[in-house]
């Protein structure tokens, strides 16, 4: 790790880091905001959290497909980046785009925290356990496909909102189940309201679930040199293979998609799966090889799933 001399920031010019408002997109602030003090020995005073309400924040009465995608995450902190009113911005990597605004970089990728979804009822121990017709609410058509593919028989509702909003709408009883990312329950030390941890072999993630990603100004040399320590380079690998088996496939949130890169010595494996949003069809592939050929593996197994659903596999009938 560097000292405190090795860069400018300190404070009298703290590090503007830029965050959507959830309780979980500000734990992932904080955690950077940890990282940067210890990396390079500074002090509380050194930091400055910028919150910014998103657009995909205040709209949670529509499908995020609907109103704009992955975007409406991300537009107001890119704003702000751009603007120079922050130096950096913390994202949840799942909804990241896969190509970035012309000046803008994914500078860091911190160590991914547990990929896996987790199981959420007060009713019921698992999903086999749900009896006929029980109702899951879900915002991710991901879920939902992957969830109709194994259960047609149960129903699917519209839940979104932070993990909060989420669980407490379970509570007041709009759902009988739910699913959340166990990576987001374990930043927020709230793992204890998984009733079941769904392992990746019966529900593959959403690419880049449980990663963190700090953007950053392309030309900001002194941001990016401050940020070096921060990278884990085997996420950054993985990432690499599983964002281009979904820019392969021109991902957004209309299309049901999970996609997992691990790496085993010097091998990546990858998987995806494609699937109609309502679970009637779905297609899976992998890829193992060099590590060094991560983008390619993603690419080529995108560009197979892509062929084999055919044109208007992602249109719901």
């Amino acid at each position: 790790m560097s000292d405190a001399n090795a860069t400018p920031y300190g404070p009298e010019r703290p590090f503007r880091i830029g965050t959507r408002a959830s309780p979980l997109a500000l734990a992932q602030a904080y955690e950077t905001a940890d990282l940067l003090k210890r990396a390079h020995g500074l002090g509380d005073d050194s930091i400055e959290i910028v919150r910014i309400v998103t657009t995909g924040d205040q709209r949670l009465e529509k499908k995020l497909g609907d109103i704009g995608g992955k975007g409406l995450f991300t537009k107001e902190v890119e704003e702000a980046l751009y603007d120079e009113r922050i130096d950096l911005a913390v994202h949840s990597m799942k909804d990241m785009p896969t190509t970035l605004p012309d000046g803008l970089e994914i500078s860091a990728l911190l160590e991914r925290e547990d990929v896996r979804d987790a199981f959420v009822s007060p009713r019921h121990g698992s999903i086999d356990a749900m009896p006929a017709g029980a109702v899951v609410g879900t915002a991710s058509l991901r879920r939902q496909a992957q969830l109709l593919h194994r259960r047609p028989d149960l129903k699917v509702c519209l839940f979104r909102g932070n993990v909060q909003t989420r669980l407490r709408k379970l509570d007041e009883g709009e759902a009988d189940a739910t699913f959340l990312a166990v990576a987001g329950l374990n930043r927020l030390d709230m793992i204890s309201v998984a009733t079941a941890i769904i392992e990746t072999d019966d529900m593959l993630p959403a690419v880049a679930q449980g990663a963190v990603g700090i953007e950053t100004r392309t030309d900001d040399d002194d941001i990016r040199a401050a940020l070096a320590p921060l990278h884990c380079e085997a996420c950054g690998t993985r990432l690499a293979a599983e964002r281009a088996f979904l820019g392969a496939l021109d991902g957004s949130c209309k299309t049901p998609i999970g996609g997992l890169a691990l790496i085993d010595g010097d091998r990546l494996i990858l998987r995806g799966e494609v699937l109609r949003p309502d679970g009637s069809e779905r297609h899976v592939t992998s890829r193992e090889g060099p590590v060094s050929d991560a983008v390619a593996m993603g690419l080529d197994a995108g560009e197979e799933l892509k062929r084999r659903a055919g044109p208007g596999f992602f249109v719901a009938g």
